[in-house]
């Protein structure tokens, strides 16, 4: 997994390099350093820009030119600093002879700009090109772009795409779809044969659908049930396939839709079947996803930086322990939880179960986890959006257009299509999880998470007034910037 490995950082080094820069540097060398210019997206720096007033003997002279930039890579312990070539402007591009870390950059500016003879010095930024992509539905995607109820994510993917993460969508498996595939990796099957009476009954693999039980094939037969007596008939729906084209559709090539995060990975992980899936089932999917182990199951080879659960209890009802275990569990192994607030207009804390006992919705009630409530284009709550204290951010969840299949039963042709949910709000969110860890120097916390998207959210357009539906609108590129900045 690209991002959960820590970041070193030679702070002792760099500390003393500043802090003798500044010894070094007399007072005239403030102003003429550029330290903005070191915030360009880069890890590390290596190629600066050094002006020299004109008429100095650096400007018309590479001998004096020379033993200036001598001067300052000795103050730093650099075995010399090459000038690559000068610019139509008079200006000369320096290369270190070797990466340096931020702390070093800004010892090194100070210390260049420490020359009287020199008029300003900066790091040679690097520039990107504004990224819009050509998929040739985009412009049917509201969700991401800058209007009322857009995420940001335009700007955001000048920045980062998600590279190096994997975001593991826990639902109803993946079906093939050549907008999707590239994107995917790995997977498992958590769905359990059912047995005693339910098997007698159903069959022991009704639920499945498959034919089989659990294995390492993700890939969803379909939903569909025709038989009243086990739950509500219905066509296949393809949910997973949805929420996946959402978090990570391939990008940028020509056809179809975009995803959230583009270069991100999905591994499709299928718990729910035919009329749903079991609590204990999704509970070792949970600790699978995050990489934790799970008996008679093999390790799961990508473990996911963030975790999609589009899914959720069809009535209040207390969180089960097993997947408070769970979760906790992925959290202390690095995993961003983020769940769907639900679709029944309620409080999703304080909803009332059949006894009268205030419960909520589950997963919102599970803890720790990032709740996403659902907007429309307008930016005001979806009808349907489950609400409360619980819910922590919102995201477009209304007319969502995403990557599905056209079979009614069994999968036949691949196919896009517009859905509706908080289902379809939350892989907004954890896609934009993803942007903010690939570009994050440390990987973030869930609490970290919860607080830098609830931080840098935007205001709701129109108020969801006394049905609050957390802090704002994810906003992708604010989240990013600020998680650069940390």
């Amino acid at each position: 997994m690209g991002n959960r490995h820590p970041r070193s950082n030679a702070l002792s080094l760099a500390t003393a390099l500043v802090l003798g820069a500044c010894a070094f540097a007399p007072a005239y060398a403030g102003g003429k350093a550029n330290l903005a210019s070191l915030e360009d997206g880069s890890r590390s720096f290596g190629r600066f820009v050094v002006t020299y007033r004109s008429g100095t003997a650096p400007r018309r002279d590479a001998a004096a030119l020379e033993r200036s930039l001598g001067n300052a890579a000795s103050a730093l312990g650099l075995n010399t600093l090459q000038r690559l070539r000068r610019t139509a402007t008079g200006s000369d591009v320096v290369v270190s002879p070797r990466p340096l870390s931020r702390a070093e950059a800004t010892a090194l500016l100070h210390t260049i700009a420490a020359d009287p003879n020199v008029e300003s010095v900066e790091n040679d930024m690097r520039m990107v090109p504004y990224w819009t992509p050509n998929d040739s539905r985009f412009r049917e995607q509201f969700g991401f772009g800058s209007g009322a109820g857009g995420i940001r994510a335009t700007t955001a993917w000048d920045v980062a795409r998600g590279a190096g993460t994997v975001v593991a969508v826990i639902d109803t498996g993946i079906a093939s779809h050549s907008d999707l595939n590239g994107n995917l990796v790995g997977g498992y099957d958590f769905i359990s044969a059912l047995s005693g009476a339910e098997a007698q009954q159903f069959g022991a693999f009704f639920i499945a659908a498959d034919g089989n039980a659990r294995d390492a094939n993700p890939a969803d037969p379909g939903d569909w049930n025709d038989n009243p007596n086990a739950c509500r008939t219905g066509n296949s729906s393809w949910h997973g396939t949805h929420v996946a084209g959402t978090v990570a559709a391939v990008t940028n090539n020509a056809k179809g839709v975009a995803g959230t995060a583009p270069a991100a990975k999905v591994v499709p992980v299928r718990v729910l079947g035919r009329c749903g899936g079991f609590s204990s089932d999704i509970a070792d999917a949970i600790t699978w996803a995050s990489g934790g182990a799970v008996p008679g199951v093999p390790a799961n080879p990508n473990p996911a930086d963030v975790i999609n659960m589009s899914l959720g209890g069809s009535a209040p009802g207390a969180c089960p322990q097993s997947y408070k275990n769970a979760i906790v569990g992925a959290a202390q192994r690095g995993s961003i939880v983020v769940v769907a607030a639900g679709n029944d207009d309620a409080n999703a804390s304080t909803a009332v179960n059949s006894d009268g006992q205030p419960v909520g919705y589950t997963m919102t009630n599970c803890g720790t986890v990032i709740s996403v409530g659902a907007t429309t284009s307008s930016g005001g709550r979806s009808s349907f959006s489950n609400f409360g204290p619980g819910v922590d951010i919102a995201a477009p969840g209304s007319g969502i257009l995403s990557t599905v299949n056209n079979g009614l039963r069994g999968p036949t042709t691949e196919a896009y299509k517009a859905y509706d949910g908080t289902s379809m709000a939350t892989p907004h969110v954890a896609g934009v999880a993803a942007l903010v860890q690939s570009v994050a120097r440390t990987p973030l916390t869930q609490e970290q998470m919860r607080t830098l998207l609830k931080n840098t959210a935007r205001p709701f357009p129109v108020s969801p007034g006394a049905k609050p539906i957390g802090a704002g609108i994810v906003n992708a590129d604010a989240a990013v910037k600020a998680a650069k900045a940390l």
